[in-house]
């Protein structure tokens, strides 16, 4: 049995990958301590005062931690986006037509999963003990499975000269210098970086959640940027299929 993504996961991953970060948050009615409160006891040692400074700075700074890691992911995603055009990055499709080797896809073969890693690991710091590892080993896995399909519609499309790019370049774990030569492809910053309004809404809710511990701020500006997003997409896929009818004629 192939671990490949199928078609219908790989058309609706942004679901799926929503999906696991709710059972992952669904999981406090079975481990109601929070990650980032049982690694600030375990930095603490033994049972800390919940009330004290120290283990509210700790909490605090675990909280700084997840919002820097899902900002992080906010950045990989836009610098992969900006060389890959939003209109492939978010389509439902698969595409291999084109392989891209400039920008981070000179260091990683897939930055823009590598930046949901990131994703996931931040928002696992609001979940629990047990949601943190579902919400993080998850996405891990399914990323993992949405790589490998898409490794091999690029195989069939550009055969030896992908495989040369596979040996080359590491999957998921960043090179730390460049495994390839830049082909010269210029990249798009606008595009990139609005086309992730999702992930920046994300980093930028962690950071409300961070400095006023209220979930109502974390869900104000993060629903604020998923409405933006899925505007964005509609208005994207109205673009695409006037451009597909146009060129019918």
């Amino acid at each position: 049995m192939s671990f490949e993504a199928s078609e219908f996961e790989f058309r609706n991953r942004f679901w799926f990958m929503a999906g696991i970060v709710a059972l992952g948050f669904s999981l406090y009615h079975f481990d109601r301590l929070n990650a980032s409160e049982a690694l600030a006891a375990l930095v603490l040692g033994g049972h800390p005062d919940k009330d004290s400074i120290a283990f509210g700075h700790w909490i605090r700074g675990f909280f700084l931690l997840g919002t820097l890691t899902v900002t992080l992911g906010a950045l990989i995603r836009s610098w992969a986006a900006s060389y890959l055009r939003s209109s492939i990055v978010h389509d439902r499709a698969l595409h291999g037509e084109e392989l891209v080797a400039d920008g981070p896809y000179r260091y990683v073969r897939n930055p823009l999963y590598l930046g949901n890693l990131f994703l996931a690991i931040g928002f696992g710091l609001l979940a629990s003990r047990l949601g943190f590892v579902v919400i993080s080993v998850g996405t891990l896995l399914f990323a993992y499975r949405l790589i490998l399909a898409e490794q091999a519609v690029l195989l069939k499309w550009h055969g030896g000269g992908y495989q040369r790019y596979l040996a080359a370049v590491p999957r998921l774990f960043p090179a730390l210098t460049p495994r390839v030569q830049p082909v010269g492809s210029k990249p798009n910053w606008l595009d990139g970086f609005t086309s992730e309004i999702f992930m920046w809404g994300a980093a930028l809710g962690m950071a409300a959640f961070t400095l006023t511990r209220s979930v109502g701020w974390f869900w104000s500006v993060f629903g604020t940027g998923m409405i933006i997003y899925f505007l964005q997409f509609s208005l994207r896929s109205r673009r695409d299929q006037a451009a597909k009818g146009a060129s019918s004629f």
